[in-house]
């Protein structure tokens, strides 16, 4: 089963032409325990105990501004929400909300399983998987069924991949409830004129959203110290390898969409906070976003000759799982051998698009490890560059551990 069959979403007459097809396939449902690969290549600025935040009602009005939408006023903390990515998903289960999401933009690319390291903290996937909102087409109809608070997403995104006129943004907005969010996850595409956020930045609003600013300073200064650790053991830049990074969902792979690592979007984060270089600097290959498809093959990869790939969309693989699969069929295909990253075994699963702060913790210990496992431990190794515990605290509320 794959999960991730959009390179960055497919626009919403794509999704009611297909929708019936997607759903019957389950592209866009979530199969944790499948080890199918994922497919989906497609930004600056849980059951949880209370926190002080949570337990003391706001007796007052307060604003949230974040752009595109600016400034939204709300008269009590949302307490049903739903997000359009996993990375906006993530967050709201960093900050202790899990219990009131009642969707997902696609369950298929938000990745539950992390949570499965962290004690006392998990989400309901059955809700999600059952109120899919990418695979209704983001039809407005189960926005009106979900009746949420708080839509964290951009309708910039909603207009610009699924058709949405402004008239639509309204009527959810006024009808339903408004919607604060940001693309960040890339920053590639015309139609984003507007201010970026870094990750953090992001978290911040949506913190700020909940109420739930004490959680969000314990996530910072945790992220804080724990990527200064992994900074302070890299090596010299002359060192460090540089990286293509690439999306294919194949198990055979031939062609692929490149990302640019000099992009700041969030989901390449790990690799700038891990300091690698982009393969394809200088070679006027642009990345994947929703004007540019273009596509690479082995020849062109040759021409770069990257010292790693990082291939995307295979995310519920393990680390041997892929080396089994899409590794061992480029070692035995006549060009793709010839690439030194193949030749060396070094080959990794990409990263998720949407990633949220527990997400970018995970992903960094796995880039580490990937990426310098002389320093850190081979990437199928137990080694633990981050507290589970102290992670595991902070969303359930346990602030003061």
């Amino acid at each position: 089963m794959t999960d991730d069959t959009n390179p960055d979403g497919l626009t919403r007459r794509d999704y009611l032409q297909y929708g019936t097809a997607v759903a019957a396939a389950g592209l866009f449902s979530g199969c944790a325990g499948n080890a199918g690969q994922d497919t989906d290549p497609t930004a600056a600025d849980t059951t949880t105990a209370p926190s002080t935040a949570e337990t003391t009602a706001r007796d007052s009005s307060y604003s949230v501004t974040m752009e595109p939408v600016g400034e939204v006023t709300f008269d009590s903390v949302p307490e049903r929400w739903v997000a359009y990515g996993g990375g906006y998903a993530d967050m709201g289960v960093a900050l202790g909300k899990g219990d009131g999401m009642t969707g997902i933009g696609g369950a298929g690319r938000y990745y539950t399983y992390v949570y499965d390291e962290l004690p006392g903290v998990s989400v309901d996937r059955e809700t999600l998987e059952a109120n899919d909102l990418g695979a209704s087409g983001m039809a407005k109809e189960l926005f009106y069924e979900l009746d949420n608070d708080v839509h964290l997403m951009d309708p910039g995104m909603l207009r610009n991949w699924f058709d949405w006129s402004e008239a639509d943004v309204e009527e959810i907005t006024t009808n339903v409830g408004p919607f604060v969010g940001n693309l960040v996850f890339r920053r590639e595409d015309a139609w984003h004129e507007y201010r970026y956020y870094t990750l953090y930045e992001a978290f911040e609003k949506v913190a700020q959203v909940f109420g739930e600013e004490e959680r969000y300073r314990a996530f910072e200064e945790l992220h804080d110290e724990f990527i200064a650790e992994v900074q302070r053991q890299l090596p010299p830049a002359d060192d460090r390898p540089n990286v293509l990074l690439v999306y294919e969902g194949s198990d055979e792979p031939e062609q692929f969409s490149p990302y640019r690592l000099n992009d700041k979007g969030t989901s390449k984060k790990q690799f700038r906070d891990l300091g690698v270089s982009d393969a394809l600097a200088g070679t006027g290959v642009d990345g994947l976003s929703t004007t540019d498809r273009g596509r690479i093959d082995y020849e062109t990869m040759l021409e770069v000759d990257p010292d790693v790939i990082m291939l995307r969309a295979h995310e519920r693989k393990s680390a041997a799982e892929f080396r089994d699969t899409v590794l061992a069929y480029m070692r035995d295909h006549p060009v793709a051998s010839e690439l030194t990253a193949v030749r060396n075994g070094r080959v990794y699963r990409g990263g998720y698009l949407y990633q949220g702060p527990i997400h970018n913790l995970f992903l960094t210990e796995r880039g580490a490890k990937q990426l310098y496992p002389d320093v850190f431990g081979d990437v199928t190794s137990d080694e633990q560059l981050f507290d589970r515990q102290r992670v595991a605290d902070i969303v359930t509320g346990e602030l003061s551990r």
